[in-house]
């Protein structure tokens, strides 16, 4: 019995250092999302840290709502792409511990 019990700390310390490195590498990830066919690009991490935002020139003298409209759909866009990123590059990471279905791993 104590064997196991050693042998589940090891594998969750082991466990604990892998999602150190994912978390580590997930925010040297960078995806941009766009709206407006590009006029609009939010760039961000895969921790979701906004590190730019551009705005088409053109854009600038347009309706406010309109451009409103536009930064939520690149925001959106670039949520979807880092969601897509991160469950590309880490859906192996969960596959050998036997999670209970539906958990998911916090990244």
């Amino acid at each position: 019995m104590k064997g196991g019990i050693g042998q589940l700390m090891k594998q969750a310390q082991e466990m604990q250092a892998h999602m150190k490195k994912a978390q580590d590498e997930m925010a040297s990830i960078v995806v941009t999302g766009e709206s407006g066919a590009g006029m609009v690009r939010i760039t961000m991490t895969c921790r979701h840290q906004v590190k730019a935002v551009e705005i088409d020139d053109s854009l600038l003298g347009d309706d406010k709502e309109m451009l409103e409209d536009l930064i939520v759909a690149a925001f959106n866009d670039s949520i979807r792409k880092v969601e897509k990123t991160v469950q590309e590059k880490f859906s192996g990471m969960a596959s050998g511990l036997n999670l209970p279905p539906g958990m998911k791993l916090p990244f």
